[in-house]
């Protein structure tokens, strides 16, 4: 039976990059996915779908009013057999979008794989992020590492000098350049003003995080 699943991640985690292979591993079988990406990230074009390690795939924009069980359907009748559904930045669906894809899942048969931040710059949840987190059928994280050394969970919003952001809209499209992950603990000293961020972070070595 298909099934809605959600990965999320603080920022910089390979969430996309994992997407992609994703879809990578469907294509080398010979199967067919419809990969949607959210109107409000154009930074690499309309509808290209790219990870900070330089992958890319063409997909489907949408935009808050689209319902996505209904573009699934027309796909489906315009190009056959559809075996996966892949959303990046899913965060930034709405709550019908997600009980939209959760009828992908239920409806179509067609199972569900969604990449999204949990929450935003300052702590709160991103609404896509938090339907799924509620209806997803399997919820998994992705992990990444703060400059600590602990997990990252929490994103920080930095200006031109490094300085934190605590206030602003919630949806601002930006990279390393502006969104720094960092654990809970840091992010807890950060906004208060007891700790200061690094944009140029030193790369950190793979591997499960650890807890000093």
């Amino acid at each position: 039976m298909a099934k809605l699943y959600f990965y999320y991640s603080a920022m910089n985690a390979g969430k996309t990059t994992t997407l992609l292979q994703s879809a990578y591993n469907y294509h080398e079988r010979g199967m067919r996915t419809l990969l949607l990406t959210p109107s409000v990230d154009t930074r690499f074009g309309d509808g290209v779908v790219t990870s900070r390690i330089g992958l890319s795939a063409q997909g489907r924009r949408f935009a808050p009013d689209d319902d996505l069980c209904v573009a699934t359907r027309s796909d489906i009748d315009a190009r056959g057999t559809l075996h996966c559904v892949l959303v990046d930045e899913a965060q930034f669906l709405t709550r019908a979008q997600v009980w939209q894809l959760g009828d992908v899942a239920d409806r179509l048969g067609v199972p569900v794989l969604a990449y999204g931040l949990r929450t935003d710059f300052r702590g709160e949840p991103f609404e896509g992020s938090k339907y799924l987190l509620a209806w997803a059928d399997n919820i998994e994280e992705i992990k990444t590492i703060c400059h600590t050394g602990r997990k990252a969970t929490m994103v920080v919003r930095v200006d031109e000098r490094g300085r934190a952001v605590t206030e602003g809209p919630q949806v601002e499209i930006g990279g390393n350049e502006r969104y720094v992950s960092v654990s809970r603990a840091e992010f807890k000293k950060v906004m208060a003003g007891e700790s200061c961020i690094e944009l140029q972070q030193p790369m950190l070595p793979l591997g499960e995080p650890h807890e000093p």
